[in-house]
């Protein structure tokens, strides 16, 4: 059976409903999964004319088989009048409308209706304008689904993958924030999920936090204090981890295809990595929730928003994520 992937739109404001009608009008999507696209029908209309590009919206009741054979299933929402949407701006009803599907796609997994999610880029000011009373929308997810287990951004690109130790905290705070058992909590995480999607054996590369991997305690001692002996106990137990390497050379052996992951201490120390690499290709999987949420690991991009030039790329790739950790995800 394939699987059923529920699809928010993201921002209104934003480059989400276009790169929804690139991706829905790109080769293969319909044959990948049955699609639910859960939202305004006007948000999902004004991306197909951005995009130059069209698809039919079929609305469909999700209590029964809501698969279809021409166009998308369509669960139809009411979140944000057409007038409402101010295109390139932020604003508290765009994010309220991002808070109405997400919540929308989070109960319809709940329910067994659809079996993953990939939604559009989301602005969190917006968000914030409109009540999120979370750092991220992974926490705010987290929450909607009863997760009291470590939970993490993580982000790939062309199989190569990222967690993180900590996330979205002052950089003066990282290093009181490292210990055992959150890089042993980030290491499982993400070994967990590259199974997940279809690799056998993940290969992880820990990186430092300090320049030089602290050069012997020069420059700091958390490797010698906390990674160096985590990593050893990880290794014991049979995992195919190694490290802490320098964090401006660890990701050269992932470019290289002799690891599968790196683990990074803190946000930018990956991310900068990944988006040199291919900022039109990144994927961010919200690591540690009950089903597989996927999105681009861009943002809303504003200063190109309503002007038919969003690179389909990293959705393309979110998608096709989705579907293949729903395929694995019980192996």
């Amino acid at each position: 059976m394939k699987p059923k992937i529920g699809i928010i739109p993201g921002d209104p404001s934003g480059i989400g409903p276009e790169l929804i009608a690139r991706l829905l009008t790109s080769e293969g999507v319909n044959d990948a999964a049955d699609i639910l696209l859960i939202g305004d029908a006007h948000v999902f209309e004004a991306g197909q004319k951005v995009a130059e590009c069209a698809y039919d919206l079929t609305p469909v009741d999700v209590t029964a088989d809501w698969s279809v054979d021409q166009g998308f299933a369509h669960h139809a929402m009411d979140t944000i009048a057409s007038d409402e949407v101010r295109v390139a701006e932020v604003t508290q009803e765009g994010g309220a409308s991002v808070l109405q599907t997400l919540d929308r796609a989070l109960e319809f997994v709940q329910a067994g209706v659809i079996d993953a999610v990939v939604f559009g880029p989301f602005n969190k000011a917006a968000m914030h304008l409109a009540g999120l009373g979370h750092d991220d929308e992974l926490h705010y997810m987290a929450e909607k689904l009863g997760v009291t287990n470590y939970i993490s951004e993580l982000n790939t690109l062309d199989g190569m993958w990222t967690s993180r130790v900590t996330s979205h905290i002052a950089l003066r705070d990282v290093a009181d924030t490292i210990s055992e058992e959150r890089v042993t909590e980030a290491v499982h995480l993400i070994d967990n999920v590259l199974r997940r999607s279809g690799v056998a054996r993940p290969r992880i590369s820990v990186a430092a936090i300090n320049p030089h991997a602290g050069d012997g305690g020069n420059f700091g001692t958390e490797e010698i204090d906390i990674l160096e002996p985590t990593v050893r106990k990880l290794a014991q137990g049979q995992m195919a981890v190694d490290g802490p390497w320098p964090s401006d050379t660890v990701f050269l052996k992932a470019v290289a295809k002799e690891i599968d992951a790196v683990v990074t201490m803190y946000h930018d120390q990956g991310q900068i990595a990944l988006k040199l690499l291919g900022f039109d290709r990144g994927v961010t999987v919200q690591g540690g929730l009950p089903v597989p949420v996927a999105t681009p690991a861009h943002g809303t991009a504003f200063d190109i928003a309503g002007q038919g030039r969003a690179d389909v790329g990293a959705t393309r790739a979110a998608f096709d994520i989705a579907c293949d950790m729903v395929t694995h995800w019980d192996k």
